[in-house]
């Protein structure tokens, strides 16, 4: 299906709004003009029934045809106590109600007929009675009372309205033509910017990371290119973290099997007299970093994508998080640093246990594995939170930045750390809606805060 054509679509809209606009115009104007024409006709009418009301007021015969109305004007006479009078012919058609309903007021009527189109005006006015000898000694002389219709073809204004209608039917008929067919031309040259942008975004892509557009100077165009420069950004991110994600993926994964290669094809050169149990030990001690660099993984795209839901249980706090420092007492041995534990946790948190210990057993473990030897980890919990701080003489604020990131590390990796303890304590801190705060205090400590009040807030009503 081909799209449709932005050209076409403003050509279309512009078509009807000129129909629109144009046709309210015309017909505004058009029942305007019928108004006054048809009130000047109605104002000429009755000026000549006037005229012939004021000729038979002083006379006592009418004409029987009218001068200069060329056979199109007609009129009938009735006065008290004189015979009707009308023109000759009489007039083809007589408003219903006449003569009797007729008052000093003039009276408009259209009337119907198969051969004329007509319009009337009706009135009455006095007419003083002929005064002879007798009348005038008796005082009987009274005013006749005439009443006057004046009937007048109306063919030639009909004719005159019908062709302003259809001038001004037209207008907005050629304006909408010329619409149809110049605005395409015009648009598509309006829109010539647009197309050599469209050339410009062709040859960016994945393939050529850092480029960007440069504005245009139009308004309707530059915050296109400004989302569009925002967008690269956050692709030309997104590439980086991926490409350092398959590269670390890539490494982590490769050197397991190199080790495993290497211990195989040396031993089966070069037997080093071994013992099969220590051999074994060896190989699932690699095998066992594998897994965890794949377990890892696993969760973290689950915790990412949201599938892995949190299960809310009422958790024992104090008990639970001596467990995990229990867990890390090997390392703090063999590194010979030390581990305090202060404060007060509350006794009882509402949390998913498996993601807490997520979260607080790869905080521990960094800590416990990056901390100078001899050095020491201190956990301080309370009503509000946990805070974990250790020594990190080599980090800088820069580096803070990076947290979380996958398979990131600032210092050659220990034995069975992957770069993925912060990416999936930040993932699980997210997924419990937990606040995780990393921040390096001026004796050059590392402080990873949780904020347990977070957690609560975030809690779904339950029933």
């Amino acid at each position: 299906m081909k799209p449709a054509s932005l050209s076409s679509r403003v050509t279309v809209l512009l078509a009807i709004v000129c129909l629109l606009v144009l046709g309210g115009g015309a017909r505004l104007m058009d029942w305007r003009i019928d108004h006054e024409l048809a009130s000047s006709f109605r104002q000429d009418l009755l000026g000549q029934a006037r005229a012939l009301g004021s000729m038979a007021a002083l006379e006592q015969d009418m004409p029987t045809s009218l001068p200069g109305s060329s056979g199109n004007s007609w009129y009938d006479l009735r006065c008290d106590g004189s015979a009707p009078q009308h023109s000759n012919p009489p007039p083809p058609a007589v408003p219903p109600g006449w003569p009797g309903d007729t008052g000093p007021q003039p009276r408009f009527d259209r009337l119907g007929h198969h051969e004329h189109h007509l319009d009337s005006v009706r009135l009455s006015f006095p007419r003083p009675a002929a005064e002879d000898d007798e009348a005038r000694a008796i005082g009987t002389t009274r005013p006749a009372t005439c009443r006057l219709l004046f009937v007048q073809d109306r063919h030639s204004l009909d004719r005159l309205l019908l062709a302003i209608d259809w001038v001004l039917a037209l207008g907005p008929l050629l304006a909408a033509a010329i619409a149809l067919i110049a605005v395409p031309l015009v648009v598509r040259r309006g829109l010539g910017p647009m197309g050599a942008l469209v050339e410009r975004m062709r040859g960016i892509g994945p393939h050529a990371p850092g480029q960007r557009l440069a504005p245009i100077g139009l308004k309707e165009l530059d915050p296109l290119v400004a989302r569009f420069n925002d967008v690269l950004a956050r692709m030309d991110d997104g590439l980086a973290r991926e490409r350092q994600f398959a590269s670390g993926l890539a490494h982590e994964t490769r050197t397991r099997l190199a080790e495993l290669r290497l211990l195989a094809e040396v031993e089966a050169r070069y037997p080093s007299g071994r013992s099969l149990p220590d051999l074994l030990a060896e190989i699932g001690c690699i095998g066992a970093e594998l897994e965890a660099t794949v377990t890892a993984l696993l969760l973290l795209t689950r915790l990412q994508s949201g599938l892995e839901q949190p299960q809310w249980q009422t958790l024992a706090l104090a008990p639970w998080l001596e467990r995990q420092l229990q867990r890390h007492q090997a390392t703090v041995v063999a590194r010979g640093i030390a581990l305090a534990s202060e404060g007060a946790p509350p006794a009882g948190l509402r949390t998913d246990p498996a993601l807490l210990e997520v979260i607080v057993g790869n905080l521990l473990g960094n800590a416990c594995a990056y901390a100078p030897a001899g050095d020491s980890v201190r956990v301080r919990a309370d009503a509000h939170g946990l805070t974990i701080d250790n020594a990190a003489p080599e980090l800088a604020e820069a580096d803070l930045a990076s947290f979380g990131q996958r398979f990131w590390r600032k210092q050659l990796p220990h034995a069975g750390h992957a770069g993925l303890g912060l990416a999936l304590a930040t993932a699980a801190a997210q997924a419990l809606g937990i606040a995780l705060d990393f921040r390096l205090d001026p004796q050059q400590r590392l402080h990873a805060t949780l904020d347990w009040q977070a957690a609560v807030t975030r809690e779904p009503s339950t029933p």
